[in-house]
């Protein structure tokens, strides 16, 4: 709904730094009212830290540019503050603080690190992701996903960790719009056998979130007790339920979709018949029926869902895309073709589950071409492989081995580290990062398994917009019952990888975005926000870019080595407006980057002296706007 141009607080958006937890304070700024609307907003771009005190910290120099109808141009700092780090003991769980970033077990306790003997310890998250606001009952609340811990107390990469979610009321100062958290709690998925990886996630129009799990286990390989997906989701069971003989790698997968109810309580469910492969988010588009998503990794799909009722996304029909690629210029392009996977419901892939189905009672496989099977390359493995569907086993295939089934019937499984999605609801686009193009996006020759993408490698990635349309049909000629079904794709903003390190140890231009991968989209003032997640930058940006006047502009900077998540557009609030942002695992993989423009050793010590090396990620805001519908057509 659209709302009248307002004072108070604007953007927040959401990030962490260095300083103590909610030590900072908001700024107010006051603008002209109806009298004198808003003609445009712009984002004047802040330059790339240079220095190492700004290497290791989240910050921001931008500024916002207002330009009023009367010709009155008003320019304002966008302005930094912090709310809380995933270390930071403020959840209420079982009458003890326990840190945001800890994960819990199905009874509800602190799942812990005993990985050093005599100083055993509370798992702590180093990787806050995904960020909804929500506003129930009068009350606001933010719910967070902690996807992962980097390492444990001994210093070992960690396998097979429950992930948590959690829920934090905030308190909004009306005046200024500042946030304090009141409290906190951990979101509780034991009736849905705990939580796998969550990566991104959305917000839905009717005030619940739509989480994802990503990464899902390979059922295949976890008949063999040697493979890593055997030990990963029996690792998970022990944790999580106590129990090994629990485990089931069919269990995760999947989209939660968490409700909050009026005494601030959750309740949660998996929507099964949004099929199974590695979520990293679920956009719903305007009808509130069609869903498109992210599926992370190498060799993955671009699939559609559209539900048989609005809001409801316990039953309705799952579509997998084949690409047909029409150029390969600026990132490339292609036309879609809708294949159709099938119908389901909730309850009844779940009895699927609950009836203890196994990848080898779904498909017959072959370790060599073989009459009757098809050869496939998909993400759920790392090798071709030979699959024919069992008799009677094709909704089981369709739904629990989505990306399987897409490619025996003629899907694309070629798309790499396909990331965020958004979607600008006045234009009919939505918006999706190819974090990386390279892998399995260029040409390749492997007998037998289809290219349809045959692409030039962009190693820093690029966001596509994608046309959304009504009218379309499927590969069998049947309507899609949708408006909102992509038709084309094409390459919208394009990384450029450098041919060596440049001295602050980036090998893609600084002044472009790299490895795009959070999206959201503002659509009162037609902007695109865009989260890094870069190898190739040292330090990892947020950028806004005007859909409309094609500017491009960094607005924050996040500590070096760390991923820049969370990113969420909060445009409905009355007097507020918020732009949520987190970051996680910082100092990752510094030590591997060719610096020389500052030390590195005094880098890396800074970093270890301050935020730490991938020990905690963060959340906080930025302020700086007029809030309330900015519109003026």
């Amino acid at each position: 709904m659209k709302k009248k141009v307002s004072i108070g607080l604007s953007l927040a958006i959401m990030a962490s730094s260095a300083i103590p937890a909610f030590a900072s304070t908001a700024q107010n700024h006051h603008f002209p009212q109806n009298h004198n609307p808003i003609k445009n907003i712009e984002f004047e771009s802040m330059k790339a830290p240079s220095t190492i005190e700004n290497m290791v910290r989240t910050y921001t120099d931008a500024k916002v540019k207002i330009t009023y109808k009367d010709g009155t141009v008003k320019e304002t700092p966008l302005n930094y503050n912090q709310l809380f780090l995933s270390k930071d003991k403020i959840v209420d769980n079982k009458g003890e603080k326990i840190p945001a970033g800890t994960p819990i077990d199905a009874k509800g306790n602190p799942i812990v690190d005993r990985s050093v003997p005599d100083k055993p310890s509370y798992y702590i998250s180093d990787a806050p992701d995904s960020n909804s606001f929500i506003t129930i009952a009068g009350k606001d609340y933010i719910i967070s996903h902690y996807e992962y811990d980097s390492m444990d107390n001994a210093g070992n990469e960690i396998k097979g960790l429950p992930a948590s979610m959690t829920l934090t009321q905030v308190d909004r100062n009306q005046k200024t719009g500042k946030l304090t958290v009141n409290h906190a709690k951990k979101i509780d998925f034991s009736n849905v056998n705990g939580l796998w990886t969550p990566c991104n996630g959305s917000t839905t129009d009717w005030g619940t979130h739509l989480g994802s799990e990503e990464y899902e286990p390979d059922a295949r390989a976890f008949e063999d007790p040697s493979s890593d997906s055997y030990r990963d989701v029996t690792n998970f069971a022990q944790r999580y339920f106590g129990d090994k003989s629990k485990a089931n790698p069919y269990f995760y997968g999947w989209i939660p979709e968490i409700s909050i109810k009026p005494d601030g309580n959750t309740n949660v469910v998996k929507h099964y018949s949004t099929g199974r492969f590695s979520h990293e988010i679920m956009q719903v588009m305007p009808d509130q029926k069609t869903a498109l998503f992210g599926d992370d990794g190498g060799n993955t799909m671009m699939f559609m869902y559209v539900a048989d009722q609005k809001r409801d996304f316990s039953a309705g029909t799952l579509y997998a895309a084949k690409f047909k690629q029409t150029s390969s210029d600026n990132g490339g392009a292609g036309d879609l073709q809708w294949i159709k996977l099938g119908h389901s419901t909730d309850k009844e892939v779940k009895k699927i589950i609950d009836n203890g189905t196994k990848f080898s009672d779904i498909f017959e496989t072959s370790d060599k071409p073989a009459p009757g099977f098809k050869a496939v390359k998909t993400a759920a493995s790392k090798k071709v492989e030979y699959l024919k569907v069992k008799p009677g086993m094709e909704k089981a295939a369709a739904f629990l081995e989505a990306r399987r089934y897409g490619a025996l019937l003629g899907a694309t499984s070629e798309f790499n580290k396909m990331e965020g999605i958004t979607v600008n609801k006045a234009a009919k686009k939505a918006y999706i990062a190819i974090s990386y193009e390279n892998g399995s996006m260029k040409k390749e020759d492997i007998s037998g398994v289809q290219d349809d993408i045959q692409l030039p490698v962009i190693d820093s990635g690029v966001t596509f917009e994608l046309d959304l349309n009504g009218r379309q049909k499927d590969h069998s000629s049947n309507r899609i019952a949708s408006r909102y079904a992509p038709s084309k794709m094409k390459g919208l903003l394009v990384g450029e990888d450098l041919p060596k390190s440049d001295a602050y140890g980036n090998t893609a231009n600084p002044d472009k975005i790299a490895n795009p991968d959070n999206l959201t989209f503002s659509n009162d003032m037609d902007t695109l926000f865009i989260g890094e997640d870069s190898s190739h930058h040292t330090n990892n940006f947020v950028w806004a870019y005007n859909v409309k006047t094609k500017k491009l502009s960094r607005i924050l900077s996040v500590p070096a080595g760390a991923e820049a998540t969370g990113l969420r557009a909060v445009d409905q609030l009355k007097n507020s407006r918020y732009l949520l942002s987190n970051f996680q695992h910082p100092g990752e993989d510094l030590d591997g980057k060719q610096i020389t423009a500052v030390d590195k050793e005094k880098l890396e010590d800074a970093m270890k002296k301050g935020i730490g090396i991938q020990e905690t990620g963060g959340v906080g805001y930025l302020s700086g706007l007029p809030s309330g519908d900015l519109k003026t057509k």
